[in-house]
């Protein structure tokens, strides 16, 4: 089934959605975060539902196998709800107490209550290479949801039939649990993604995809009488950096598990390693001919994906002292380029030219200060890796790398990112628009909420959908967010002053 089978959204019609989803918000924004968990795991259990009808319509229009997409479907529903479960711990509201304080340092001081809310209408840009996970319902859907958030999701025209179909569950799955109409909805077409960022009732955009298609969006929004916040993920190379001890004892080993993750998903994914940086002198075609560098990989996503990568690789094949170690005889088999550190520091645009497809750059290095000075020639990435031993010096190149990436590796892979607590998807410009945030794990709910102080608040006064009610460890007593403090020494004897009162217990 074509495209045209999912008609392009009118101007119209987005504005119907978005109006919608402003309504919806007005209702959300007040739902205590325990009420908003249930909608998520109602989307999440919907999802698992209708797990077999979605993974089929998946591999017809990505061609990305059963295998895959399961795992990637399973992630899906994890997120929603590992996020909902944080949404509703308390957590993301940062709650912060300033109790009054006649003695204060510079004058008596109010009674100051701070707490994150949430923005309103979130629009929401699906990814071509991930279609559960980063796409209809993935981590920007699922972290906007989870604040209080409104969604109006564009649609990738890699998978339509799928992004409607997952849009028909999650609406069922929101009006079962009770949730507002409007609050998640789906418009379709390059109109409709360029009014829906320009559209006055939206206050924050998530974005996954190319440098060009993201910086389009980011400069209309720029435009904007009112500019809001733009999370895009943009391009990546993901260098990976190998020390000459780590390359002595274990090449053979490094080789194999790099071209196993740049060839993950016919190398499509984000945190694809597209630059492999090597001590000069080793064998190159061999350790390549032992890693099975020539078989097939499979078909790329769309066509459209395959010209955009066919192009590059040949851009990047005409620069001056590049060289084709292996491969090269189409998109369906890994294309192994090669060049000098030397090359690399004549042209520093060489490091930031994403082959987004099967492909790689190797850049041998043959002297003491190479890896550092490739290193400050970078970038912003969203990961980089070390593959260093103990007798590898390698803590000025971490110094380095830690101002250029997002991520950091220590002897893995870039590729396969967990969902969790401590994860960190994003990375300077271009690899995203707000290094400050991430994209995937629970600090994502925090991009689409911004702080609130409220000062001198009576009880009856606070925001209806806030917790009113909140526990810190080790605590038997409530400690309510607006109001006079509770009378009574504190249980655990900390000062009256409680600069955390928001964290709710640990995890």
């Amino acid at each position: 089934m074509s495209q045209a089978t999912v008609p392009d959204t009118t101007v119209g019609e987005l504005n119907d959605r978005v109006e919608a989803a402003h309504r919806a918000y007005l209702v959300a924004r007040n739902v205590p975060p325990t009420e908003r968990k249930n909608w998520l795991y109602a989307i999440a259990d919907g999802l698992d539902a209708n797990a077999a009808g979605l993974i089929e319509l998946a591999d017809q229009e990505s061609h990305l196998g059963e295998t895959r997409l399961t795992g990637e479907l399973k992630r899906t529903s994890f997120q929603l709800r590992l996020l909902a479960d944080e949404a509703a711990s308390g957590e993301p509201l940062d709650l912060v107490i300033d109790h009054a304080d006649p003695d204060w340092g510079m004058g008596p001081r109010p009674d100051i209550r701070r707490m994150n809310v949430p923005l309103g209408v979130v629009g929401v840009f699906g990814a071509s290479n991930f279609p559960f996970a980063f796409s209809v319902v993935g981590g920007d859907s699922a972290a906007a949801l989870a604040a209080g958030c409104s969604v109006v999701h564009k649609g990738h025209e890699a998978h339509p039939r799928l992004a409607a179909r997952t849009t028909e569950i999650v609406v069922s799955a929101l009006q079962g649990a009770g949730a507002p109409d409007g609050l998640f909805s789906l418009v379709t077409g390059i109109e409709a993604g360029s009014e829906l960022v320009q559209h006055p009732l939206v206050q924050a955009v998530g974005f996954t995809g190319s440098t060009r298609g993201g910086r389009a969006l980011f400069d209309l929004i720029a435009d904007r009488p009112e500019p809001i916040p733009f999370y895009g993920e943009l391009g990546s190379t993901n260098p990976v950096f190998v020390a000459p001890q780590a390359w002595q004892q274990r090449s053979a080993e490094i080789i194999d598990g790099y071209l196993g993750s740049a060839t993950m998903g016919v190398g499509q994914f984000c945190t694809k390693p597209g630059l492999l940086i090597v001590p000069a002198g080793a064998d190159l075609p061999a350790l390549l001919a032992d890693a099975d560098v020539g078989r097939r990989l499979g078909q790329m996503l769309t066509q459209r994906l395959e010209d955009g990568f066919l192009n590059a690789l040949q851009e990047m094949r005409e620069r001056h002292g590049i060289s084709t170690l292996a491969g090269g005889s189409g998109p369906d088999e890994l294309t192994v380029l090669s060049t000098t550190a030397e090359n690399v520091l004549a042209e520093p645009e060489i490091l930031q030219q994403e082959m987004f497809g099967p492909a790689t750059l190797i850049i041998e290095y043959s002297r003491d200060g190479a890896l550092i000075d490739l290193a400050e020639a970078l970038d912003g990435q969203l990961t980089a890796t070390l593959q260093a031993d103990d007798a590898d010096d390698v803590d000025e190149l971490v110094r380095v790398l830690t101002r250029k990436a997002g991520r950091l590796l220590w002897n893995g892979w870039p590729t396969g990112v967990t969902v969790s607590y401590g994860q960190q998807h994003g990375g300077p410009y271009p690899a995203s628009t707000a290094s400050r945030t991430t994209s995937v794990g629970t600090a994502a709910i925090l991009r689409f909420l911004r702080p609130v102080a409220y000062q001198d608040f009576p009880s009856t006064g606070c925001p209806s959908g806030s917790a009113t009610t909140m526990r810190r460890p080790g605590c038997g007593a409530g400690w309510t967010v607006c109001g006079p403090r509770p009378a009574g020494d504190r249980p655990d004897g900390r000062p009256d002053r409680d600069r955390r009162a928001g964290r709710w217990g640990g995890r």
